[in-house]
């Protein structure tokens, strides 16, 4: 192959690897969380349910997804194994404020 052809390969490597959703994996248990007030942890399950949520439409039928299917298949592989641990990690944070609110009798 000649050097264009390679650097055209390339590039649309690199575009394909930019264009793969990656949505935002939280930590179930963050600094400072024992100290929310009741009101602050329903806040928290909501931001944790809010990226659940957005992990899961990232691993719907989007045109990224279909564009990843079609030119660089391996891209949507990494996005369903991103997906899924953003989905646990915000499951297992509502989880555990949820328990916190109980322990404290939110």
């Amino acid at each position: 192959m000649n050097k264009g052809v390679l650097g055209a390969i390339a590039l649309l490597g690199l575009f394909g690897l930019s264009a793969c959703a990656t949505p935002t994996v939280v930590d179930s248990r963050q600094a400072g969380d024992e100290s929310l007030s009741c009101s602050q942890l329903a806040a928290a399950i909501e931001e944790a349910e809010q990226f659940e949520a957005d992990a899961r439409e990232e691993r719907g039928v989007t045109g990224t997804n279909v564009a990843a299917a079609v030119f660089f298949w391996p891209g949507l592989i990494g996005t369903y194994v991103n997906t899924e641990e953003a989905i646990e990690a915000a499951e297992e944070r509502q989880e555990y404020l949820r328990d916190l609110q109980e322990r404290r009798g939110c």
